[in-house]
Parts: structure tokens; sequence; C-alpha cells
């Protein structure tokens, strides 16, 4: 067994995102072991099963001692069993567990003065004595201590968990007016956010941003922000820049005086696999990354992806929606063909589709637009959407030409076969068929 012993440095005023030293710096040793423990003022690492994950003893402590902590080191100390290791604390040079001192067993500090006035003030002087009459003098703890101390007896311990649910509460250092200063504070909690991810091997979805106000106004007490991410990250510059985006269009109706986070949706998150090969490796910020910061600053509704529908007609071929997930969007490279597999093939489109097709003016039977247009090609015939009644389309198009030379794409509407009444159709039949322009070539 091997247990390394850390003892913050005692600080009278903690960094402003810890609300607790101890447990700050008990969930950055999480990344070195999965067995970690609260002891007194003390916390204590069992590294035995890590040292070869971190090629050795000798390197693991560099590591440990070496890393950023999020406080102070005040001691460092290493030991066979745990008791070893905090008793070393108070020591400048390792000491042999005999000649550690009594004092720094808690189980002996109700006995200190008793036993000093016999001599013993050392482990190994206490070791020494008969354990019948240590026991009966002293009680059978302080022996179950020195036997633990002494490897004789498994030691065991609460290990430190982390929360199923992140939640942090930060106190702002002084009342803010205005929501985009908020960052500052929101910076230290994405940071304990980022520890707890990691940690835990999830990426965050969701989350919920909570501001307490100032309750002497007349106004709200609380406010809140619900931040959402497309794909599971632990991309904390992500996450800011999107909070910061959506913290300008708020306002606070009284100064700020908390913050919390808290997390709503989390996700399994296995990292990013990266290639040896330099020209392998992804540069810069992810499209969905992108997507995500354009929405939050344009608005979702102004940041839209194409999404093609199995429908032959034209108008209903293709919507245009939200462009929230990156693995939906049809870009270069991806093949389009697979969108629309169940719609001609052989077609040509044209590059601007009209909303609503606008009508032609006839003369002699001949649709007109800028002048006299001449067919070129067609008629290409579409009959869709016959199972929805008075919805269904007949319709021929065409590719016309006008005296400006401007390529346009027309179709002639042909009768119904139903859904329409007698008089109706009727008229239509005397007035001849109506022509359509729905489409320009660029």
């Amino acid at each position: 067994m091997h247990w390394i012993a850390l003892q913050p440095r005692p600080e009278k005023t903690l960094p402003a995102d810890l609300s607790d030293a101890l447990t700050a710096l008990g969930w950055w040793a999480l990344q070195f072991t999965p067995k970690v423990a609260l002891q007194g003022d003390a916390l204590l690492l069992e590294v035995s099963a890590s040292e070869r994950l971190w090629g050795g003893a000798k390197q693991l402590c560099q590591k440990i001692v070496q890393s950023n902590k999020p406080v102070a080191i005040a001691r460092y100390a290493r030991g066979a069993t745990s008791l070893i290791a905090i008793a070393r604390l108070g020591e400048t040079a390792p000491t042999q567990p005999d000649n550690l001192p009594l004092s720094a067993l808690a189980a002996a500090e109700p006995h200190l003065a008793t036993l000093e006035r016999i001599g013993c003030t050392r482990w190994g002087q206490l070791r020494a004595l008969p354990r019948g009459g240590v026991a009966r003098r002293f009680g059978a703890p302080l022996l179950d201590a020195l036997d633990r101390a002494y490897g004789l007896k498994p030691e065991l311990y609460p290990w430190l968990e982390l929360p199923d649910v992140f939640e942090a509460t930060l106190e702002l250092a002084a009342a803010v007016e205005t929501a985009p200063a908020l960052l500052f504070g929101a910076r230290r909690l994405l940071s304990q956010l980022q520890v707890w991810l990691q940690l835990r091997q999830r990426g965050v979805l969701a989350l919920e941003w909570r501001w307490t106000m100032d309750a002497r106004r007349n106004t709200a007490t609380q406010g809140e922000l619900v931040l959402r991410s497309a794909e599971p990250t632990q991309d904390m510059a992500h996450l800011q820049r999107l909070l910061a985006e959506q913290l300008a269009r708020v306002n606070l109706p009284a100064p700020a005086l908390y913050l919390r986070l808290r997390t709503l949706e989390t996700q399994k998150h296995s990292g990013e696999t990266t290639s040896l090969l330099p020209e392998d490796r992804r540069v810069g910020r992810s499209l969905q990354c992108l997507l995500e910061h354009l929405s939050a600053r344009l608005g979702p509704q102004n940041v839209l992806q194409m999404q093609a529908h199995a429908d032959h007609r034209p108008e209903r071929m293709q919507s245009w929606n939200p462009a929230t997930k990156a693995d939906q969007l049809i870009v270069p490279g991806r093949s389009i063909a697979k969108a629309s597999k169940d719609l001609t093939a052989d077609v040509l489109y044209p590059t601007w589709l009209l909303r609503t097709p606008l009508r032609l003016a006839l003369h002699q039977q001949r649709p007109q637009y800028q002048g006299a247009l001449t067919l070129l090609a067609g008629p290409q015939r579409l009959e869709a959407a016959w199972w929805c009644g008075g919805n269904s389309v007949l319709r021929d198009y065409f590719l016309a030409r006008n005296e400006q030379a401007h390529l346009l794409w027309i179709y002639r509407e042909r009768l119904s076969r139903s859904g329409q009444a007698e008089e109706r159709v009727k008229a239509r039949a005397e007035a001849g068929p109506q022509w359509y322009l729905h489409g320009l070539f660029a």
C-alpha cells in the first residue's frame, strides 16, 4: 500500500470560486486515483493501484506536487499506511514509524498526558508496552489505531464520491448591475463543472443558470437562463461563448448577489480520438460549435438548414428549419441524393424557386413574361398528392426563354380529375389551361 497525505494551506479567505478548500482539493485529486478520503484537515490518497499508470511512484508524486491545484498545498507526506502519512505531515524529513510522536496519532490524544508521565512519547514505545495492560488502561481503540498504523489491520475510509448532479453556488464579490458582468463569476463555476465532467466522463447537454438579486428592490428576486448544446461537450470555452451571447440580451431589474449553476442533462462522453499524423488533426472549432454560436448571436430563426422531403411537388421537396445538429446538414462532400433518392434524378431544377407561383398572362394562348416565352424543353409531367383530394397537383413543367434570354421554369396546370365542382371545371375548360412561373435559373 502507498498512501499520500496532503494538507492545504490555511488561509483566512478562500478564492471566490471555492466554498470548501478541502473538498475542492479532493475533486482535483480524483484524477490520480479513485481512492480519495477526507480525514480531518488532511486529504488522503491511496495510489498503489495507480502508480503504474503514471509511470511509477516517483513520477506520480512529482505530478501531484507540480500540477495546478485549486488551493495551495502547505504540507505533503507519504507512507505505507494512511496514519503514517498523516503523522509525517508535521515532520521535516521522513521518519521511521517507531520514532513518530504519539501526538500525531489521533486515538492517543486523550491519553497523551498519562503516556508522557510514564515516558511513552513515541509509537515504538507504545507498541513495546504489554497489550493487555494498554487495553485495560487506555481502551481497545488505541491498540486498534496502532495496529492500523503499522498495517496489521485494514484501513477503511468512506471514499470521496462525486454527486450525480453538479450544482454549485457562487457569492459574487460585488453586486452585479448588468447581466454580461455575470460572465466573470460564471467562468469560475464552469471551471468546477469541467472537473466534474472529466471525472465522471460525461458531457453536458443542458445547463441551468440562476442568479439571486437584491431583495430590497421592489422587483423580481430571481432570474434564470437555460443553456443547451446539441452535442455532449466538455468544452468550457464554447459554453462560455454561448453564455456571453445569451447574457447580452438579458436585463437585470436589480443587482445580482449570487450565481448558481446546475446541470439539467448530461450524457456519456468518450472524448475525441486524434491521429498521429499532423495532416489528420482537426484545427479550429467544429461545425456544431459554429452553428450554436451563430444561433445564439443571431437567433435560431435566422440560422436555418435545408431538410429534404420525399415529395414530388417542388414547393414541398424541402423545408428550412433551425440548424440545431451539424450531422443533419447537407453540405459539400455529402450525398444529397440520399436525402432525395425518391425524386426524379434527370430533372433540371431552377436555382431560385418562387415561394408562390406567379400566374402568367396569355396572348393567343401563349404565356407572356417580359415578352413572349419560347418553350425549350418539356413537358415534365407531374402528378402528385392525389391522395390529398382537393390538394392534388396536376402539372406539365417546361423550360422556357423570354426575349431577354432569361431561362424560366414554368408549368401548365392541367384539369383536375376530381375534387372540383362541375361549373369550375367547365369554366376552366373554356378559358384554356393556365400558365405559372415557378422558378428562375441564374
